[in-house]
């Protein structure tokens, strides 16, 4: 079995900390969707346009293994307790494909490119693979009645954060809103929980250092990268 690369995202996370955990959880990500030379062709997304959202089948190109583990252990059930790879979403899986439902926020055909695709709701590194795209349906992908076991019950876990204003105004303003959100979402491993650790999270192009504490995340230094 041959698996090809059709096109590459681009998106503001250059390292895999801070990205969200699910598709979706924060819906102003964005990222734009570059198709191979060999797949920029307008026939292959004929009619694409009248779907709202896609699944996005792609590498996770920075956990490839020479071997897999039965189990895993995910960061929500703070690291410790084991379940199987396949009742996961980990990326440390036989074979390290992920799955993600993004809506289509526009497509543009450009000169360079051919036609790029504008997607939000995003949980994806910069330049990660993308190896199929395919429409949500929502009369069959959509089950009213599904159960989502541990992930469910963390559904709406969140933490408050606090960024002072002179530190804010360093990120462009479109910027922000996705910035704080991704925050909100408590990047940290659950079994981190060191209050005076510092974190470090890159984003667009900067470095934002924050620290926890009692459930609040207070942004304490932004750092333009050179």
């Amino acid at each position: 079995m041959e698996m090809k690369e059709i096109a590459y995202i681009k998106t503001d996370f250059k390292e895999k900390f801070g990205i969200p955990r699910q598709s979706g959880r924060v819906e102003e990500l964005k990222g734009q969707i570059f198709f191979l030379p060999e797949y920029q062709n307008d026939e292959a997304i004929r009619g694409l346009e009248n779907f709202s959202h896609i699944w996005l089948l792609f590498d996770f190109s920075l956990s490839h293994k020479d071997n897999w583990s039965p189990t895993v252990r995910p960061p929500r059930l703070g690291g410790n307790k084991r379940i199987g790879v396949f009742a996961s979403r980990s990326p440390f899986r036989p074979n390290p494909i992920g799955l993600s439902c993004v809506r289509i926020e526009k497509i543009e055909k450009t000169k360079e490119f051919g036609n790029v695709i504008t997607v939000s709701g995003i949980d994806l590194l910069d330049g990660t693979p993308i190896l199929d795209i395919k429409p949500y349906i929502p009369y069959t992908d959509c089950k009213a009645d599904a159960k989502g076991s541990f992930a469910e019950e963390l559904k709406d876990y969140k933490i408050k954060v606090v960024f002072p204003d002179e530190l804010l105004e360093i990120i462009p303003e479109d910027k922000r809103p996705a910035l704080i959100n991704c925050i909100s979402e408590d990047p940290r491993p659950s079994y981190q929980n060191n209050e005076n650790k510092i974190y470090k999270m890159s984003y667009c192009d900067f470095d934002i250092h924050f620290k926890v504490e009692n459930q609040t995340a207070t942004i304490i230094n932004v750092e333009r990268k050179i």
